[in-house]
């Protein structure tokens, strides 16, 4: 069943950099911003962490004068936001439906999952060759970030910062399309959870980030390969037939 979007007195679209930019005039009449990012990525950009954070899930209702009023754009460029997530296969395109946030099926969920096998092990055996001291160090400090999340109980860090842990990995060894490809999966993978994973337990998770940091410090490709496939498996084997309820029917349509 379609989930109903939360009161538009909730949202708040723009991050705070972006908030501050349009203060200063700094946007453009055709949706484009100084730093090249554009109104529409930025629409984009923001459902996208509204689905991976939990405030929007599987099934809900995209409509495009709403998102347009939250934004103050045109429906325009709403829709080329929604076409990209629908490239992406976070939202889906249906005629005389419109949009909604995507509802991936099991034998996706684990396609998903085979592909991060294949793509995050070789990740991790260069990593363990190539990452130095000070990225080991950039990498400790986003595992005491994801501690804290988990120790305070912040369903949204943690679940933002748990999944961010694998594209940072990826980014550090210089490669944007991997990167790319990466934090693709991560999102359509925390899409997947909201609706199959069962049980999902975001301390474990994290002790198995700090496992594979250990190894990566140590230089030991085959135990960081090892671990990090343990990892997945152990997200996988929480997947099941049921889909999960959403959190709480009054969280915000995207971040704040």
């Amino acid at each position: 069943m379609p989930r109903t979007a939360a009161p538009l007195k909730q949202i708040r679209p723009m991050r705070r950099a972006a908030a501050a930019r349009a203060a200063k005039g700094d946007a453009s009449k055709d949706g484009a911003t100084r730093d090249g990012e554009t109104t529409t990525q930025r629409i984009a950009d923001a459902i996208t962490t509204a689905i991976v954070e939990r405030r929007l899930m599987p099934g809900t209702k995209l409509a495009e004068q709403k998102i347009a009023d939250i934004f103050k754009v045109s429906r325009t460029l709403v829709r080329q936001a929604l076409n990209q997530l629908s490239r992406d296969k976070l939202v889906t395109l249906e005629p005389a439906r419109g949009a909604r946030v995507a509802e991936p099926s099991v034998e996706e969920a684990r396609q998903v999952f085979e592909v991060r096998h294949l793509v995050e092990a070789a990740m991790v055996r260069r990593a363990a060759g190539e990452l130095d001291a000070a990225q080991i160090a950039e990498l400790r400090a986003h595992l005491a970030a994801e501690q804290a999340a988990v120790q305070r109980t912040d369903v949204t860090g943690r679940t933002r910062l748990l999944a961010d842990f694998h594209v940072v990995l990826a980014r550090m060894l210089g490669n944007e399309v991997l990167a790319e490809m990466l934090a693709d999966l991560v999102s359509r993978s925390s899409l997947i959870s909201l609706m199959y994973q069962s049980a999902h337990s975001a301390e474990h998770s994290f002790e198995e980030h700090v496992a594979i940091v250990d190894a990566l410090e140590r230089r030991d490709p085959r135990a960081a390969v090892r671990l990090m496939q343990a990892h997945l498996r152990s997200v996988e084997r929480n997947l099941s037939l049921a889909p999960r309820m959403p959190h709480s029917a009054s969280t915000p349509l995207v971040p704040a």
